[in-house]
């Protein structure tokens, strides 16, 4: 028909990354959105720890958590919602404090977990090797990122189906309880979000952020929850494997 667009990424599907398009941004600009990204999501991280410590020494803030731990989830999903649908709407100052909202509740459910974790044999160890090790894997997946030239665009989507699969893995694995899909399930989210941090970053360096929030300050935000959550799960999987029984 005449009215069809030429180009093969038409209204009917994704607009084209900068990186399809042989954009490439000005490395003033991705210094820019690197520094604002990385700078606020470890921000965030620490904000987390402050509040997780805060549970983990307080019995009767880590009761009252433990009671609302669902709804706690529900809010959470909710704010992940309210940001990523709402931040051409929101100003980069409100983005960003929704975002500091989300890494204290956050704080709240992490405190109990690693709390768990600490109450049994070797917990502090599995927890610090957890934590070393997700820093450190973080760090090269954020550094293959950052320097590929290789396009990780489809490779997005293939993570986000494998995502999916494991949420959906989870929840089956609530009522069969099995020890081997349990272990599986906790390989293949490191997998997944190994992978995704090196997307993220891709996305950042890129531009493409920015271009599809509309400001490299809402890019920023917005690139630094994406890695909040992938340090974050990928700390989580990793805790559940070197914390072995003690689950």
């Amino acid at each position: 028909m005449s009215g069809t667009p030429s180009n093969p990424y038409n209204s009917y599907g994704p607009p084209p990354s900068p990186i399809q398009l042989g954009v490439r941004p000005a490395p003033a600009l991705v210094q820019q959105l690197l520094v604002g990204a990385f700078g606020w999501m470890f921000a965030g991280l620490l904000v987390s720890a402050a509040v997780a410590y805060l549970v983990g020494t307080n019995v009767q803030l880590l009761t009252t958590v433990s009671q609302w731990w669902f709804l706690l989830f529900i809010a959470q999903i909710g704010l992940v919602v309210v940001i990523t649908a709402g931040i051409r709407r929101l100003s980069a100052t409100a983005a960003l404090g929704l975002f500091f909202v989300y890494a204290a509740t956050m704080g709240l459910t992490i405190g109990v977990v690693v709390w768990a974790y600490l109450q049994t044999p070797g917990g502090s160890t599995a927890v610090s090797s957890a934590f070393f090790s997700a820093a450190a894997m973080f760090g090269a997946a954020a550094l293959y990122g950052a320097v590929t030239k290789r396009d990780l665009t489809k490779l997005g989507g293939i993570l986000f189906m494998g995502l999916i699969g494991i949420i959906v893995a989870s929840l089956i694995n609530i009522f069969l309880g099995s020890s081997q899909l349990y272990w599986l399930i906790s390989i293949v989210g490191v997998v997944i979000f190994t992978g995704l941090t090196a997307w993220d970053v891709q996305r950042i360096s890129s531009g493409q952020l920015a271009a599809v929030t509309g400001s490299p300050e809402k890019g920023s935000v917005i690139a630094a929850l994406s890695l909040y959550l992938d340090f974050v799960n990928l700390f989580l999987f990793l805790l559940r494997i070197f914390g072995g029984s003690r689950n």
